[in-house]
């Protein structure tokens, strides 16, 4: 009787050892990168869904929902985004001066003639967590009307969105 309860023993001692743990996420383990994106003929909603998750950092094996594991993404050519069908004037962005009555309704037409890049930022901020570290990641991204910007110094690399399945 005694041999069979230290056999048991023995094997219970070899499952400790060869323990498998989800390992989460933190800065020794992230490896935080630079892309690229171009944003021409891209469908705004399409495009910022690829966009959030690469800033979430969900196409990385060792993603953390609640660390900023994502990458630093970097669109270009924002001004060169579309719509489907007749969203250009059909739809509504609503913001509020915080003054009585100072509710404001704008259409993506109207804003693309006054900032080109807020169309995009608006669709990748609304898919990202609203809390501290959604703002957080939304830091990550920078957003450029034309195909030039101002981060040639962090080395991105260009991604194509279309590939990302």
């Amino acid at each position: 009787m005694g041999e069979d309860v230290s056999h048991k023993k023995n094997e219970t001692e070899k499952m400790d050892a060869v323990s498998y743990k989800t390992i989460s996420a933190n800065e020794k383990i992230v490896k935080k990168e630079w892309v690229v994106v171009d944003a021409q003929d891209m469908v705004v909603g399409r495009l910022a869904t690829q966009v959030a998750r690469i800033l979430k950092g969900k196409n990385k094996p060792y993603y953390t929902p609640h660390f900023d594991c994502g990458d630093n993404v970097i669109v270009v050519n924002a001004e060169k985004v579309k719509f489907t069908g007749k969203k250009w004037d059909d739809k509504q962005y609503v913001h509020h001066t915080t003054y009585p009555g100072g509710q404001r309704f704008a259409t993506p037409r109207e804003v693309m003639r006054k900032d080109p890049r807020r169309i995009l930022e608006h669709a990748i901020k609304g898919m990202l967590p609203k809390n501290r570290l959604g703002a957080k990641l939304y830091r990550n991204l920078h957003v450029y009307v034309g195909p030039n910007h101002p981060h040639e110094a962090q080395n991105p690399k260009s991604i194509n969105i279309k590939d990302i399945k």
